[in-house]
């Protein structure tokens, strides 16, 4: 009997200590409103849920509080059922970016208005109804990745156990699935959207879920990049340079740097592919057999597409990188082109600079994004202010992004991240999945022709193929700050949602 006790109390004592411990575990906490949004003259009336929700791992231990703003439309809710209206999952990139530049962008009930493409002035900031957001067709959750917003790991998470791009794919999969059976929304149709490494989460994300038996009705990537050599400009590789050329000519397009400049920018991009993929290509892959008149003659042309010099490009050996690019398309006028949106200019402060010194289109409108979506948060959402909203993961110490990736076993080691292949295999593990990819032709962040050649090279059937639709807008990285490309998301992204989730 004395055992028996003993046993009892031991077992009472460990029940206290876990449940004590549990205790001592930060909680979820939510803040719930009522909203409404009016598009296209009809009033939507939301249930809009913003603070954190706790995800756990596999063996449901917590080990984040996931930073979240989920908006319902209370009518549609309650006359058809939550199941049968679609929801989106949505997140911008980074990586270590939160997602309120697609919240007060384009997607939410509100949006931020700002002086595209010129520097917005200081507040009070235009924070208006968003006559072009998708609500009237999707229920939206949108997520803030661990280490940003109000995510943070809990339990014996750390930091780290989040910052990496399987790291990354693991928490927002577990984030979604946990979600979707907490709201009872797992047959519901369901989408993810992402916005430049975003992008490259969804691949990765779209992939894994369906790994867990948890198929995507569609996959929405805005300014999307799949294979991170289109993004750098390592040595001996010529791809960053031949996908970024018809962006640099696009730019100079866009400033009237063009010579006899063509009317119709996308006939002009025709003729850039063109010349980029039967002269271009085959020149830069000669690399130092290219004879010199023929150097010169590419040289001639590339200057003449960019509005450039042919001394410019002949002393950068033909590849020009995009900083290189931003400080050099204006310099005779003092100014440098954008990264994020290359119709945005600032001041050149070192006329002699070989790279451009910041990004102008990114001073132009951060301030009025940050500011407004703040006062959003904390006084119409009404989140806690004593909670501290984290704009990038990159202001907390010790942030470092591990870049490796398993990717797809069957191509073993992959020499340069490229989650492609992700995407590739979940579509043709499911021919039913569609995917809608984004495109500005003057971002220089992530450039429409590295989409192009990533897409091209996934090794796709022609009917799988198929289900990737491509769709352009005159405008850069965040083509919604363009309000008649505000105008065109709008339409396709619902367009695409109506159409996949019938």
């Amino acid at each position: 009997m004395k055992r028996i006790a003993l046993l009892v109390f031991v077992l009472i004592g460990w029940t206290t200590f876990a449940q004590n411990a549990n205790d001592t575990l930060p909680k979820a906490e939510i803040s719930k409103t009522m909203q409404s949004v009016t598009i296209n003259g009809r009033t939507i009336f939301l249930t809009a849920e913003a603070g954190t929700f706790e995800v756990r791992d596999e063996n449901n231990a917590p080990i984040a509080l996931m930073g979240h703003t989920y908006y319902t439309k209370e009518e549609g809710k309650r006359a058809t059922g939550s199941q049968r209206r679609p929801i989106v999952f949505a997140y911008n990139g980074g990586p270590g970016s939160s997602s309120f530049w697609l919240h007060m962008g384009v997607l939410g009930p509100k949006r931020i208005v700002v002086n595209d493409p010129v520097a917005t002035p200081a507040a009070p900031y235009r924070i208006m109804n968003n006559n072009y957001s998708i609500l009237d067709v999707a229920d939206l959750v949108m997520i803030d990745p661990v280490g940003t917003g109000l995510s943070v790991p809990v339990g014996k998470a750390k930091f780290k156990d989040f910052w990496g791009v399987d790291q990354d794919i693991r928490s927002l999969s577990l984030f979604i699935t946990q979600f979707l059976i907490a709201h009872d929304r797992m047959n519901s149709p369901k989408y993810l959207l992402g916005e430049s490494y975003g992008t490259f989460r969804n691949a990765g994300v779209m992939n894994k879920l369906l790994d867990q038996g948890i198929a995507m009705n569609g996959v929405i990537m805005v300014s999307a990049v799949f294979d991170l050599r289109t993004l750098l400009f390592p040595p001996n590789d010529d791809l960053p340079y031949i996908v970024h050329f018809p962006t640099y000519a696009a730019t100079a397009w866009y400033h009237d740097r063009v010579e006899d400049k063509p009317g119709d920018v996308y006939g002009y991009l025709d003729e850039i592919r063109s010349f980029t993929e039967n002269e271009y290509t085959p020149a830069l892959f000669k690399g130092d057999r290219l004879g010199e008149s023929e150097k010169q003659g590419i040289a001639s042309k590339l200057a003449a597409y960019t509005g450039t010099l042919e001394a410019f490009w002949l002393n950068a050996d033909l590849r020009v990188t995009a900083s290189e690019f931003f400080a050099e398309l204006l310099r005779d006028k003092g100014e440098l082109v954008g990264r994020l949106d290359a119709r945005f200019t600032g001041i050149n402060q070192d006329l002699l600079a070989q790279e451009g010194s910041h990004d102008p289109q990114s001073t132009a409108i951060s301030p009025a994004y940050i500011t407004g979506f703040l006062d959003y948060l904390h006084r119409t959402l009404k989140v806690n202010k004593n909670l501290t909203y984290t704009i990038t993961a990159g202001r907390r110490e010790g942030f470092k992004w591990d870049w490796a990736h398993e990717g797809n076993n069957r191509w073993g080691t992959q020499a340069a991240i490229n989650t492609g292949i992700d995407m590739a295999e979940a579509l043709s593990r499911d021919p039913n999945m569609k995917v809608l990819v984004l495109n500005g032709i003057y971002d220089l962040a992530t450039v429409f022709y590295g989409v192009e050649h990533s897409i091209n090279h996934l090794g796709l059937t022609k009917e799988i193929k198929d289900n990737i639709s491509m769709k352009y807008y005159e405008a850069g990285h965040m083509m919604y700050t363009h309000e008649p490309s505000l105008v065109k998301f709008k339409n396709d992204v619902s367009e695409f949602i109506k159409a996949t989730s019938e």
